[in-house]
Order: C-alpha cells, then structure tokens, then sequence
C-alpha cells in the first residue's frame, strides 16, 4: 500500500510539513542549515523592516509523535538519558558517522556520539543554531526487514 496519497487517487489534504524556526542570528542558522547541514534552498524572501525568511529543502517530511515513555526510552538509547526538547528536528542522513562530525566542525554542540539503536539505526544528538535540538539517523535496515522485528508494525 501507498501511504504517499489516498488509495482513491485523490488529491491529499497536507502537501507538506513546513518546520518554523525564529533564529535571533538569522544568518549564522541559515548559513549552518545550507552551507554545513546541506540542506537545498528552495526560496527566499525579504520585506521591510529587515524582515527575511529562507525555505530550505529537507527531503520528505514526516512527523513523529512519541508518548512520554518512548521519550524517554529513545533518551535513553541515543543520549545516556539526557532528556530530549520536546520539540526535536530528526534528519535521515547518509552518513551517520561522518556527518556529526561536520556540524560539530560548523558549530554545532554534540551531545550523544553516533550509535546503534535497538531499531537498527544509527543516531546521533547534537544541539544546532536557534535553539534547535537535532538527532541525525543514518538507516541500516530497510522498513520491510525492520517490520519483521517485534515491535515494528506498518500499516
């Protein structure tokens, strides 16, 4: 089954997941998500006063919610039970290891060092500009194989 649209070809009512950020430093955020992090620009804007807004690309967009004892069982797991923020950016990454080390060396703070989860990937947590709280996941199994553990289900 296709989760990406309805089964009856309609038109889905979200297109898109648009995170907003209020970035006191709005150039070094920008330029740490473009230039470091590697996200595309999609469009910029400005308007009177100094006021700007840069849209950058994420890839596919999906939103994860946890209840409280997920939280902490994945705070566990990726940060020695360091709390989470309660709002975290997660971005699927092709290099686990490597890409840290990037963000760390554009300014990023790292918090936990990549590792292995029990569901088979590869997380790290950093904090990044604006407050923002980041887990990098680096995917090591693909979802069918994932989906045969206990656990995993998919609709």
């Amino acid at each position: 089954m296709d989760n990406d649209a309805p089964t009856d070809g309609s038109t889905p009512p979200v297109l898109q997941l648009r995170l907003v950020v209020e970035a006191e430093d709005y150039a070094a955020a920008v330029a740490f998500c473009r230039d470091v992090l590697g996200l595309p620009e999609h469009a910029a804007f400005e308007a009177d006063d100094d006021a700007r807004v840069t849209i950058l690309e994420a890839g596919r967009a999906t939103l994860e919610i946890a209840n409280p004892a997920q939280v902490r069982m994945i705070d566990a797991v990726e940060a020695e039970g360091r709390p989470s923020a309660r709002l975290r950016v997660a971005f699927e990454v092709t290099d686990g290891e490597g890409m840290p080390r990037r963000l760390v060396e554009g300014g990023a703070e790292l918090v936990a060092e990549p590792r292995e989860t029990p569901w088979r990937s590869l997380n790290s947590r950093l904090q990044g500009p604006a407050g923002l709280q980041l887990t990098l996941f680096e995917e090591l199994e693909d979802l069918d194989t994932r989906q045969e553990r206990p656990g995993f289900k998919r609709p």
